[in-house]
C-alpha cells in the first residue's frame, strides 16, 4: 500500500460555515452586580472561561448589556452561570416574554483551541458550546 500527501485540496470536503451553529440559550433572568448572573430557560452547557455575548431586546429592559461580551466565571447550577460584567449601574432585567427573546450565546471560533480570560490555551481544539456540528 503506498501513502502519498499531502492529499490534493479537490479530494477534501469543504468546511461551510452553516453547518455548524453556536450554543444559543434564552434568558430567564440577569442578577445584576460586579459580576452578572444569568438564569436559562433550559440547562446550559457552558464552561467556566468561556467567552459568551448576552443579546436583550429593547421589551427586557436593561438595554446597557445588549451585545457586551464576556467570560463565564462560575457554573453554579445547570440553568445559571456567573459572567464577567459589572452590570451595578445597568437598568433592571424584565422578563417581558414577548418577540424575540433575551438569548445568551457561546462566541469562538472552532479552529482557535480554547480562548479564556488568560488567553489562547492549546491542549483542546475546541471551545465547548462555541459551535454544535449540524452538518447533514
Amino acid at each position: 500500500m503506498t501513502i502519498s500527501y499531502p492529499r490534493p485540496l479537490f479530494s477534501n470536503p469543504t468546511i461551510r460555515p452553516l453547518d455548524y451553529e453556536p450554543s444559543n440559550f434564552e434568558i430567564t433572568a440577569i442578577t445584576r452586580g460586579t459580576t452578572t448572573t444569568v438564569e436559562t430557560t433550559t440547562a446550559h452547557d457552558f464552561v467556566v472561561g468561556q467567552n459568551v455575548r448576552i443579546l436583550v431586546p429593547v421589551d427586557y429592559g436593561m438595554r446597557q448589556i445588549n451585545g457586551l461580551r464576556g467570560y463565564i466565571s462560575q457554573v453554579p447550577t445547570t440553568t445559571t452561570c456567573v459572567v464577567e460584567i459589572n452590570s451595578n449601574n445597568f437598568d433592571a432585567f424584565v422578563n417581558a416574554n414577548s418577540g424575540t427573546p433575551a438569548q445568551i450565546k457561546a462566541i469562538g471560533d472552532i479552529n482557535n483551541g480554547v480562548i479564556s480570560s488568560t488567553g489562547a490555551n492549546v491542549p483542546s481544539t475546541a471551545i465547548p458550546g462555541s459551535f454544535i456540528n449540524v452538518s447533514p
